[in-house]
């Protein structure tokens, strides 16, 4: 039972609460002592009456902020507003039972108005019989309160007056209009302004409608051009007496083209000469009455004139490449519409010298054009631009050149005096002086360029002949430049003064040089290359070279800065590291990297190279030794050497002995020659005869090389004797086995000169050459060494002594 009470009594609060809040009962009563509009900067009390006892709170803006109130009694609190500024919300709330809702004010703040001044009208003709009175003023200070604006206006028409209202409303509002007939004749017009805090009028002023009509902006149509006049259409919809059109080309003032007092219908066509070939043309127009008012300018048009051939010739300047000396580039520049006359398609070129003439033609894009240099003398570059109407007057340049030490030099004339150039933050000026024995020059030319890049970003600038200075402009910081100055007489007459190492902003270089090093016994030769452009912050000076030993303290080489390579000699055996810096005129930059390199004792190479020398030597003389004619030589070179060791044959033993038996032996011979076969069994049988004796071993009368005695072996018909009794034993040659040819001796006192075992046909001395060279052919010598073996003899044939004639062996050598 208690619980189904509790329950309705719930359910009856949360009735009677819906069925407050539903009524939207407000819990206070708010309100301002200056009411909800005040003048920005016054100062009134904000108030709040409560409907029940309770402690009130007050708040201002939004978000609300709580505010610091009075309590005037247990119901009301207030709240003083100090010099308000701006518009603002107000409210009050308290904690009642039951909860009502709380209760706000807004505050408008602004100004009174201020009178209305400058008032003008315009009368803008609609039709012919009707207009629209405009009439602006000037406001005055803004009130940042709703106002509104009355315009009045009484119109005279002859003998009637009417007056006419124009309600306006809205806080910015500064215009009016009123519609009126063209038989209106005078107005006088005059303006109220009322808000909250105030109500003004403005003076009276007075117009003659006449004077402010303005007729509607022309309309002007399709414009049709030739090359130098363009033909406007313009149409209106109201006479007019007075037209006026102006016209432009792009980014230029406008040109005033005016025709007076002229009556302008509808439509009509009007020429406008004086213009230039292919530019964008501009127009406008607008028009007046007899008397009032210019109309509003009409809608721009535009149109293009047509083309015409190129007026003028081109710019056009070369160069030659600074490193090779063979390239040499025309260039020229491109010329303004002024002088084109419309869009240039292409380009053609004509280059004429001794025996050449060149003509070529290159797209309209293309501003250079490299020059054969293969001949010497004079180049006339002649160059033409070609529009669709035709070409320009041809523009044309002429080198004359002579070669001189390896190098292509201008002939020149007397050169610009005192070059100087000085660096301004974003310009160079650049200033010269005449040679006093020159003539008056025709004109100068001024030529810069980034320092090395001549031929890709050559620029030029043509001068008058009374000038003595020029501004550059356009200069990259941190860039070196550097150029000349070219003075012209004639065509023939040029010369120059160059001038380097210029730059608006310099800092010192980011980075060094890269180094290469080439060592060379115990010197290195060091390269490098050019900092990267980026880089180098300016125009470089010098580089420094840094070469360190491990003793800590490097040697400095200072280099100009245009050389690539510099060699460093008498360097001792060590480990060194070298590297660079570069300078600009701020400072040295930053080091580049280091590279080592060894420099080693020159002592144990040379003793290599000639260990090396010594070891090719004797292998090549033991190769050439196995030749069977070279160990020939060598055994007879030997033989030679041994002369005082060789004893005399003649005074043998055997010797003796033979010449006892004089007369014919037949001898067996053991042939050495690979061709005689193991089968033989018959033995060669020789003829022997004496001949007189002869001195032994004549180096100068020498006839045939002296040989080794053969190995033989005595047949069984013969005595005990190998050899035949005699100092002289000459064989002839046996081509075959029945060969049995024979000599008796002619004397057995003859002294034994040489033993020969084939090939000797007759004794004649002029068969000499011919025994000698196939007794050379002959294989008594031996063939597996160097020297020769000792010789083995058969029987019981033994020499006591033998004596060798050396002379043949230097007549065959």
């Amino acid at each position: 039972m208690a619980t189904m009470f509790q329950s309705w009594s719930v359910f009856l609060a949360l009735t009677l609460l819906a069925v407050q809040l539903g009524n939207g009962e407000k819990s206070c009563v708010i309100w301002s002592s200056a009411g909800p509009v005040v003048q920005r900067g016054s100062t009134f009390t904000v108030y709040c009456t409560f409907n029940c006892r309770c402690k009130g709170s007050m708040y201002s803006d939004h978000p609300p902020k709580l505010q610091k109130h009075r309590e005037i009694n247990s119901t009301t609190i207030d709240l003083n507003v100090v010099n308000i500024t701006m518009n603002r919300t107000y409210s009050c709330e308290c904690d009642c039972h039951p909860a009502q809702d709380p209760c706000g004010l807004d505050i408008s703040a602004g100004y009174p108005p201020d009178r209305p001044r400058n008032i003008s009208c315009i009368y803008k003709i609609r039709k012919n019989d009707s207009g629209d009175v405009v009439c602006t003023w000037d406001k005055g200070q803004d009130t940042y309160l709703w106002n509104t604006s009355v315009l009045l206006l009484r119109a005279v028409s002859g003998n009637h007056t009417k007056l006419y209202k124009e309600y306006s409303k809205g806080p910015g509002l500064l215009s009016s209009s009123l519609t009126l007939s063209r038989s209106v004749q005078l107005i006088s017009v005059w303006v109220q302004v009322r808000n909250p805090l105030g109500s003004v009028e403005s003076s009276i002023t007075n117009y003659t409608l006449s004077n402010i009509a303005m007729p509607p902006a022309p309309v002007l149509g399709q414009v049709k051009c030739s090359s130098r006049v363009c033909v406007v259409h313009v149409e209106q919809s109201v006479k007019t007496q007075h037209l006026e059109i102006q016209y432009r080309a792009e980014h230029q003032t406008w040109t005033t083209y005016a025709d007076a007092h002229v009556q302008m219908n509808s439509s009509q066509a009007w020429p406008i000469s004086t213009l230039e070939p292919y530019k964008l043309y501009h127009f406008r127009a607008r028009s007046k009455f007899s008397v009032g008012l210019w109309s509003e300018w009409s809608t721009n048009i535009s149109s293009w004139t047509e083309e015409e051939a190129p007026a003028k010739e081109l710019d056009v300047w070369f160069a030659e490449s600074t490193s090779d000396f063979k390239s040499m580039r025309v260039y020229w520049k491109e010329a303004g519409i002024s002088i084109s006359r419309g869009r240039i398609i292409e380009y053609k070129i004509n280059v004429s010298g001794p025996n050449l003439n060149i003509t070529t033609n290159t797209s309209a894009d293309v501003r250079s054009y490299t020059v054969p240099v293969h001949f010497s003398g004079s180049c006339d570059v002649t160059v033409w631009a070609r529009n669709s109407k035709g070409l320009s007057p041809p523009a044309r340049i002429t080198t004359r050149r002579t070669k001189v030490h390896d190098k292509l030099l201008y002939l020149s004339a007397e050169p610009p005096q005192d070059v100087q150039a000085a660096s301004g933050n974003h310009s160079i000026t650049i200033s010269w002086r005449k040679p006093e024995t020159a003539p008056l020059p025709a004109e100068y030319v001024l030529e810069w360029y980034p320092e090395g890049r001549k031929l890709d970003e050559l620029r030029w600038v043509r001068l008058g002949k009374n000038e003595s200075h020029a501004v550059i402009s356009g200069i990259r910081p941190f860039e070196c430049y550097e150029g000349a100055v070219y003075v012209l007489y004639n065509e023939s007459s040029v010369s120059h003064t160059t001038f380097k190492g210029v730059s608006t902003l310099e800092s010192v270089p980011e980075v060094g040089p890269l180094v290469e090093e080439e060592v060379d016994r115990n010197k290195v030769r060091i390269t490098w290359r050019e900092v990267p452009r980026g880089q180098r912050m300016g125009c470089i000076t010098h580089y420094t070279i840094y070469l360190e030993n491990g003793s800590g303290q490097p040697t400095l080489y200072s280099v100009p800065a245009t050389e690539r390579m510099h060699v460093i000699n008498d360097l001792p055996p060590a480990v060194y590291s070298v590297w660079m810096s570069a300078s600009t005129a701020r400072g040295e930059g930053r080091a580049g990297q280091k590279v080592k390199f060894f420099i080693k004792q020159e002592t144990q190479l040379f003793l290599l190279l000639v260990c090396i020398f010594v070891f090719l030597v004797a292998l090549f003389l033991v190769c050439l030794c196995q030749s069977s004619a070279v160990k020939q030589r060598f055994w007879e070179l030997f033989q030679c050497l041994m002369l005082d060791v060789v004893p005399d044959p003649a005074n043998s033993k055997w010797a003796r002995e033979c010449t006892q038996e004089k007369g014919k032996m037949d001898l067996q011979l053991q042939l050495s020659n690979s061709t005689v076969t193991e089968e033989e069994e018959e033995p060669i049988l020789v003829d022997v005869e004496e001949l007189p004796k002869q001195d032994t071993c004549t180096p100068t009368n020498a006839s045939s090389p002296q040989l080794p005695p053969p190995q033989t072996s005595l047949s069984p018909e013969t005595t005990t004797l190998l050899y035949p009794v005699t100092t002289y034993i000459k064989s002839f040659s046996h081509d075959s086995d029945s060969s049995d040819h024979t000599q008796t001796s002619l004397d057995t006192n003859t002294t034994v000169d040489y033993i020969s075992s084939h090939g000797l046909e007759n004794t004649d001395v002029e068969d000499q050459e011919e025994e000698e060279d196939e007794f050379t052919d002959s294989h008594f010598l031996p063939t597996h060494g160097i020297f020769m073996e000792p010789l083995q003899f058969g029987g019981k044939l033994t020499l006591d002594t033998v004596k060798i004639d050396c002379s043949d062996f230097f007549q065959n050598g």
